[in-house]
């Protein structure tokens, strides 16, 4: 519901519990007003504190500077005398770069305008409701308009930004974040999530300070180390309680996350694309459009943001016709074989993989052009038949006579300096005239803001998928961007590189998924680098990272499932010692951890013992089992061994509360120790449940807990199936 009080020119935007105030000031500014718990009153003018000094610019012109550098505004800009961060800076013809927006007027409309070419979430107009504010620089001919995002049952907010040219001259937009949101601190600590390859979404927590503390990659990616994701929270927040204001990207490519405490102590939280390296001409006639950002503010802890996120992922933001279905229990060949493979080798994989219960073959890195190692032919996506004897279909078909389905992994932003079509078209790569291009796993990055180079990369990777039943390809994007020019740019549009190759990448994923529906698109960079909610517009799930050891994968898992929701994490099942880190894991395991999430295998399964099959057997049924409580319930993070060194625990519950699932993973063995106790969540207080046997209370289960057991050794796990009585 979006409320506006005339007689106090103020609008409420109401979620189901909360409540987001914004004020017209002096009939000219913007500013921010209120969030956090639902209001029911929109008299809430009192909090911008227009009666204290410096007062309003109607009221004291003389102090303008001084208000402007204290209120608190809803899209700050640059050079007129806000000091702190801006959301906007606008650089015009003649050099100058200042911009003064006024408020002109408003709009309230049932459902949500579609970002052009951008991710972004969606609904029926029945289901949400879109409130547009319209401001304008008048000097400039610069219409800005405001767009703030409801959904019926959820607390999240949306907001993004158009900015249109209806002047006479060009001007050049060099900054336009998505939101921006002033309040008072409350001694609030930045959390975020870092990390590195294999070791993505770590989560941390520190205080905020005077200054400015900031997220960011402008690495064309949002990044292994860092991501686009900044939440404020109040020192006693736990999973339960106390409060956060949370803010996502849906965007894929350079991106910066702000915290600001100011000398009045306010503090600005900012989102949007990265500045660094950005410039945007637009010119008269023409719009640009500013990706989204979701806010989410709880006033009950990180769990009640986690599950607003994944409920509003879920029902408003993933398109795919497999959101709410199982997923194919896949097996990857790269770790059995890496380049080293041909038709026969795949065929062996997946007769045995057939007989476990194993439902997909993925054919990786190394079946296209003359690749044997990962120094040519990224470009040259065409069959390799001195590997691949026969042709493509005919291997597909055989797997298909095992009755599995086939997958194939493609890197298409990328190519080799080794290849066809590097040495035809040397200018589609991305580089500066004159400079060496810099080189990550020998290769360079296509220019994909030429649609030219888009429609002849994406036609010969539909040509493969066209020639044999495909179900399922994997997208992987291995390096960053560097050395950023593009032949088809003039030198005042340079900066616009980054975002036209990001919705050049947008441009050929939107067309892969509508003329191949039938497939299962899974997105991946190098592991984790571009696990965000833009990628999730067009797959429903994403390789959460490279790294696949049951230990690593809890603070990674744990991060990533912060955010999005458990279905769209990519997670398999690897051989020990892991391939990463030499690390000897059970193998069951290995799977429990593996089964949050899309669950799968990243081994050669003929090597496996006889045991380790027979466990496989065990896995397979456990995924039928429990895949639809996993992927639909509730989550919620009951224990965190970063926390407490020696065991991690979650658990999801189904919608209804009628049945729940717990994880339990001992870390670390400790000696001499007794069992412990852990305290379960989202249960029906008043209901009675089953657990191992035994009846218990709700009450019961969430306030004493259940009781488990120490073990011998380390990395032993357990399941809990917890059912209504």
């Amino acid at each position: 519901m979006i409320r506006y009080d005339e007689k106090n020119k103020v609008f409420l935007i109401d979620t189901e519990n909360t409540s987001y105030g914004i004020a017209v000031v002096d009939d000219r500014y913007v500013c921010h007003a209120y969030y956090g718990k639902k209001l029911a009153d929109t008299d809430i003018r009192y909090l911008l504190r227009e009666d204290e000094a410096p007062l309003t610019p109607s009221v004291n012109k003389r102090e303008t500077g001084a208000f402007l550098d204290f209120a608190h505004m809803e899209y700050p800009e640059t050079g007129m005398g806000d000091y702190r961060e801006s959301a906007l800076c606008v650089r015009s013809m003649n050099g100058h770069r200042a911009s003064e927006l006024c408020y002109e007027g408003y709009e309230i409309v049932p459902g949500k305008p579609a970002l052009e070419g951008l991710p972004a979430t969606w609904g029926k107009e029945e289901e949400c409701t879109t409130l547009k504010i319209f401001c304008r620089d008048a000097l400039l001919g610069m219409k800005v308009t405001l767009l703030y995002s409801v959904f019926e049952g959820s607390d999240a907010l949306c907001r993004s930004a158009l900015i249109e040219n209806e002047g006479e001259e060009s001007f050049y937009i060099e900054k336009a974040l998505s939101a921006c949101i002033d309040m008072c601190d409350r001694d609030f600590e930045v959390m975020g999530l870092f990390g590195s390859w294999a070791r993505e979404r770590h989560i941390q927590r520190m205080p905020l300070g005077y200054g400015r503390q900031n997220i960011s990659s402008f690495k064309g990616e949002s990044s292994h180390q860092e991501h686009p994701f900044l939440a404020l929270v109040t020192p006693e927040t736990t999973q339960d309680c106390g409060e956060v204001y949370a803010m996502n990207f849906v965007y894929s490519g350079n991106f910066i996350a702000q915290a600001e405490k100011s000398q009045f102590d306010s503090v600005r939280m900012t989102m949007g694309i990265h500045p660094e390296g950005f410039t945007w001409k637009l010119e008269p006639g023409k719009r640009f459009t500013v990706p989204e950002v979701v806010m989410v503010y709880s006033a009950e802890g990180l769990g009640k943001m986690t599950r607003t996120f994944h409920d509003l992922y879920r029902e408003h933001l993933i398109r795919s016709p497999y959101l709410h279905e199982k997923r194919p229990i896949l097996i990857n060949n790269w770790e059995a074989t890496y380049f080293d493979f041909d038709e026969k080798k795949l065929l062996e994989i997946a007769k045995d993989a057939s007989e476990l219960g194993i439902e997909m073959l993925v054919m990786d890195d190394g079946w296209f052009g003359k690749r044997s190692l990962d120094d040519s032919s990224l470009g040259d996506w065409f069959v390799n038949e001195d590997k691949i004897k026969g042709g493509l279909n005919e291997l597909v078909e055989n797997v298909k006579k095992l009755g599995m389905k086939f997958g194939i992994w493609v890197e298409p932003e990328m190519i080799s300096p080794d290849s066809d079509l590097y040495r035809k078209h040397p200018d589609w790569a991305i580089q500066i005239p004159g400079r060496d291009i810099t080189q990550s796993r020998a290769q360079y990055v296509l220019d994909f803001s030429r649609e030219e180079v888009v429609d002849a990369v994406y036609e010969m990777i539909a040509d493969v998928l066209r020639s044999a039943d495909i179900s399922y390809v994997k997208w992987d994007m291995n390096r960053q961007l560097a050395t950023l020019g593009s032949f088809a740019l003039p030198a005042d549009r340079q900066g616009e590189l980054s975002h036209r190759y990001m919705l050049g990448v947008y441009r050929m994923q939107e067309r892969l998924i509508t003329d191949f529906p039938q497939i299962l698109l899974e997105n991946c960079s190098g592991g984790g680098a571009r696990f965000d909610a833009g990628m999730l517009y067009y797959s429903p799930q994403i390789w959460c990272s490279d790294d696949t050891d049951a230990m690593e994968r809890l603070a990674i898992q744990e991060g990533t499932a912060l955010v999005y929701p458990v279905s769209a994490m990519g997670a398999h099942v690897s051989v020990c010692p892991n391939h990463t880190v030499g690390r000897v894991t059970p193998f069951e395991t290995r799977g429990d951890v593996a089964l949050l999430g899309t669950f799968g295998y990243e081994l050669d399964i003929t090597k496996l013992s006889a045991e380790e099959k027979e466990l496989v057997k065990v896995q397979v049924e456990k995924y039928h089992k429990y895949n639809d409580l996993i992927r639909e319930g509730d989550y919620y993070r009951l224990a965190s061994v970063a926390d407490n060194g020696y065991y991690d625990s979650w658990m999801t519950v189904e919608k209804d509360r009628s049945r729940a699932l717990l994880f339990y993973v001992q870390v670390a063995a400790r000696a001499n120790a007794k069992s412990r106790f852990i305290r379960l969540a989202g249960l029906d207080a008043d209901k009675c449940y089953m657990v191992e046997g035994k009846v218990y209370a709700g009450s019961t289960l969430m306030n004493a807990g259940v009781r488990i057991s120490s073990e011998f050794g380390d990395f032993k796990s357990r399941l809990i199936e917890i059912t209504e009585a």
